[in-house]
Order: C-alpha cells, then structure tokens, then sequence
C-alpha cells in the first residue's frame, strides 16, 4: 500500500488536472474563450435544444416526386439498352402518363426480345422475392412497366437513408454544433438544431433539392411558343427570372449533357467584376465530358440549371478544358455560399418540404439549467456531508475525489465535443451519488479487515484490493446499460446515457485510483497505529 511509485503519482494528478483544464472554458464567456493564444484548450460541451434552446424542423419526402424520378430514370435506361442490344429493338415513343411507362415495338418480331429486356432491368427487392417492376405485353406489341409497391418502398428507404445524410452534411456546414437528424417513420426527418433561434435559412437550405444539370439551349424554339410555356419535342421550357435578353423562360433540351453527381467540390469565389459566383469542380469523368460537351458546342449557349430553374446561360465561347467552371446568377454572398454548401454536400434524392416549425426559445433552457444546478449543489453538499459525517478523514478524501469528478465530466464532455441536455444533467446528478459508491464500498471494508484484528497497512490494503473487484464487476453492468442505450437510444435518452457512461469511467477512476494515492500519502507521512473510519 506503501509503496506508490512516483510516476504514478505523476500520471494521476496529470490526468485529472487535463480533465479540470478542459473544463475551465465551459465556465467562461464565450467571447473570453475566444481570446485563447493557440496551444490553450478552448473547447466547450455543447447545451442540447432543451437548454439553449433552438429550431425544431420535421420534413416529409415528396415520394410521388419520386415515383417520377423513378419513371424518369427507368425511361432513360428503357431507351438505351434497347438500342444498345444487338439486334437493336425498333420502339415508339414512350409514354409515362398514368405512373407508368408504356412503349410498342414496331416489329412484332422482336416482342419477345424486348420483353426480356425489359425485364432485365428490374431487380429483386431484398430477400422478398419479389421485383421493384412488373412488366406485362398488352394488345399484342405494348410492352407496360408498373412500378410495384415493394419496389417503391425500396426505393423510399434507400432514398431517405442518402436523405438524412445530406441533411447532416448541409447542418453540418452551417458549423452548428451537435443537431439532432433523425428518421422518424418511412417518409420524415427530425431536424434539431441547438442555438438556432431564426430557421428561415435553415429551412431554405433544406428544402433545396440541389439538383444541378447542364442543358444545350434550344434555339430552334419559338419565343411566343416558350412564353406559352410551349417547347419543341425533345426540349422543355425552365423559368430564367435574371434572363438577360427578357422573357422570364426559356426552352432547353431535356437530354442533360452533364448533372451534379459529378462534382467533387465547390466553393464561393468572385469574378472579374468582383460579383459573387459559385466556383464548381467535376471528377475526371465529368471533366472529360465537359470539355468534350464544349468542344462540341463552340458558340452555342448552354443553361446551368438548379432544382428545374435556370441560373445562367452563357455562351461557349471555347472549349472549358480544366475540369471547372462557374455559376453565376443574381447572387449576393450569402445565397452564393448556400448554393456551395447544398452543391458539396451532395443532391437530395428527393424533394423534402417543411411540415412542422417550432422555435423553441432559451428561457425555458435557462430555469433547466437554473433547476438542474441547484439539483446538482444539494447533492454534492449532502453527499459530502454524509460521506465526512461518516468516515472522517477518509471522508474528506471522498469529497475531494466527488469534486474534481465533477470537474473531470465536464472536460471530457468538452474534449469529445457532447451535448449536455436536460436529461444528461439529470445523469450528472445520478453519478454524483453514484460515485461515492466505490468509496462506501472500500471504507466499509476496511471497517471489515479492523474488526478482524489486522493493522492499518494491512486493512487499508485489503479494503482496496477486495472493494475494487466488486467496484469493477458492479460498474462494468452499469456501463453495458449506458452503453446500450447510446446505441439504439437518441435524442433524451441518448443524452443521458453519455453524461451516465462518462461518469462511471470518471468515477471508478477518481473513487479507487485517487482516493488511494491521498491514503498511500498520508499512510507513508504520518504511520497512525489505528484508524478512526
């Protein structure tokens, strides 16, 4: 018991004097954090929506503007491989009306071929069985492609699966720190976003698709045609609301030379009169079909198109070899760096409208906060009073380890950058009785080893040795339970479990380790011939 290294000393006071330094900024102002020189650790724990208040968003996915995309997509795919196969199958126009697609092979002939195409095309759902299409022959030469239920559920999950995690990327470059982004049933997102207390731009930012295309102008289309909302076959009218030439529309072919899968960056930059403009960057792929697009081109006008919406069509004045280009439009600094963001982070795969808004403002954090404080003071004061009633100076030890535990909490919260929620404070107060635990456990055991006649070497020893295993085995249990609900747990219960699960690590640590190292301390200095505990 005696014999405690030095370097351990050593390694236990840093290590909890690390925990105490990380904890500091979270008392302070942010402002003064700010002021940190470099090297000076300066991160805070987070407060969650319920503490620092914030914006509440539930979005709903616009599945029939899927089931379209879907249609679309199948079309596209239908067209090229029955003219990619060899022989290559001669069909009609195709035809989407009814949430279907629908086509006729003008020779009979070739009826069967194209119904084994066709069905190529589709694909088992899961482990079902069953496929995401139905295809069926009706009046003899009409191939029918029916979307299936199973298949539209598929299609739904996958899509709301890459929806969340755009969602958390867009929040993400905000630099909002810590939001909630769940699923909620098979068509919602949860959106919580702590300290955002006006959600309009968050709501703006969500709800763009970020869908980019690029389209060859179509300058065979008749003006008083495209201001009907006409277009030839082949091509389409977008509205173009900063159309230099006036008109607010414009026809543009609906084959797309280039989308924005292809991106790998884009970032706000200015151009040569300083105006803001959106800078893009394609992979190599997309690099080479950009540059053979405008090589091709030379002279025509091409539309940059977000969400169906035409941003800007230039000309091609020569081939745009480097793999980047720029958008441009009406844009001030702040809609240029939106459009950056929802271009990085990625396409929406499908349309996501707001459906429920709430501010939830700080003041109600603010009593939590005021409540889970005062909570968390009666605790500690009547922790240590028991704790010094009962075992006096061994007490005292328990008490200081209980206070710098507290300490400890914090800086880890801060260093992993968590979020304290109301909850998490209800977790904090737990594990401030929690951690005297381990030192009832060990003061009760030395009592124990007293009572049978051993000296006080020998009863503080095996009062640590034996408690610990039993400290160990009892706080392993708690922490498989916290641990757990981090896992499958979210929002409250999920705040609880990692303030919980941090506290028994800290604990067990400050409870057996510290505490120990005052008693070696005092033992090695004084040598008492008998214990008051």
């Amino acid at each position: 018991m005696l014999d405690f290294p030095r370097w351990k000393i050593w390694s236990i006071c840093l290590t909890l004097l690390v925990g105490v330094l990380f904890a500091i900024p979270s008392f302070l102002p942010e402002a003064t954090v700010a002021k940190f020189p470099p090297g000076v650790p300066s991160a805070r724990f987070n407060l969650g929506l319920d503490l620092s208040g914030g914006s509440h968003i539930l979005l709903e996915a616009a599945t029939d503007d899927l089931e379209k995309q879907q249609l679309a997509k199948m079309e596209e795919t239908v067209r090229t491989e029955m003219r990619r196969g060899d022989p290559q199958v001669n069909i009609g126009d195709i035809s989407t009306t009814g949430n279907r697609l629908s086509f006729f092979v003008r020779d009979v002939t070739q009826l069967d071929a194209a119904v084994d195409r066709a069905r190529t095309l589709t694909s088992a759902v899961g482990v079902t069985g069953k496929r995401d299409w139905d295809v069926a022959v009706v009046d003899s030469t009409r191939i029918v492609m029916t979307p299936t239920k199973a298949g539209l559920a598929y299609a739904t999950d996958e899509a709301m699966k890459v929806a969340v995690e755009v969602v958390r990327k867009r929040i993400d470059e905000l630099g909002t720190r810590e939001p909630t982004i769940i699923r909620q049933g098979d068509d919602r997102i949860v959106v919580q976003v702590p300290g955002l207390q006006n959600p309009a731009a968050l709501k703006a930012l969500l709800g763009k698709t970020a869908k980019l295309e690029f389209k060859l102008v179509d300058l065979t289309a008749d003006p008083a045609q495209i201001a009907q909302g006409r277009a030839p076959i082949g091509s389409q009218v977008l509205p173009y609301l900063d159309n230099p030439a006036g008109g607010q529309r414009i026809a543009v072919q609906r084959r797309a030379i280039l989308s924005g899968d292809e991106l790998i960056d884009a970032q706000v930059a200015r151009d040569q009169d300083g105006r803001p403009v959106v800078s893009i960057t394609f992979n190599s792929a997309g690099g080479r079909k950009f540059a053979r697009v405008t090589q091709e081109n030379v002279g025509k006008p091409f539309a940059m198109i977000l969400d169906n919406q035409v941003l800007s069509a230039p000309n091609i004045n020569e081939p745009i070899l480097g793999g980047k280009a720029q958008i441009s439009g009406n844009f001030n600094a702040e809609s240029a760096n939106a459009l950056a963001i929802s271009l990085r982070s990625g396409k929406l795969p499908v349309a996501l409208k707001v459906i429920e808004e709430r501010t939830v403002g700080p003041d109600l954090g603010a009593d939590s906060i005021r409540s889970g404080a005062i909570a968390a003071i009666i605790a500690t004061v009547a922790v240590i009073a028991f704790m010094i009633a009962t075992y006096g100076r061994f007490g005292v030890y328990a008490t200081l380890a209980v206070v710098i535990n507290i300490f400890v909490i914090l800086g880890v919260m801060a260093i992993i950058n968590a979020t304290l929620t109301l909850p998490g404070i209800a977790g904090f107060v737990l594990t401030i009785g929690a951690a005297v635990d381990a030192n009832v456990l060990i003061n009760e055991r030395i009592r124990e080893e007293q009572r049978r006649g051993r000296n006080v070497i020998q009863s503080v020893e095996l009062g640590y040795k034996e408690a610990s295993r039993t400290i160990f085995d009892a706080n392993v249990t708690n922490l498989i339970a916290a641990i757990i609900m981090i896992v499958f747990g979210s929002g409250p219960v999920k705040g609880f479990a990692v303030v919980l699960t941090i506290g028994i690590a800290t604990s067990v640590f400050t409870a057996v380790h510290f505490t120990r190292m005052l008693v070696a301390l005092w033992l090695r200095k004084q040598r008492p011939t008998h214990l008051n505990i």
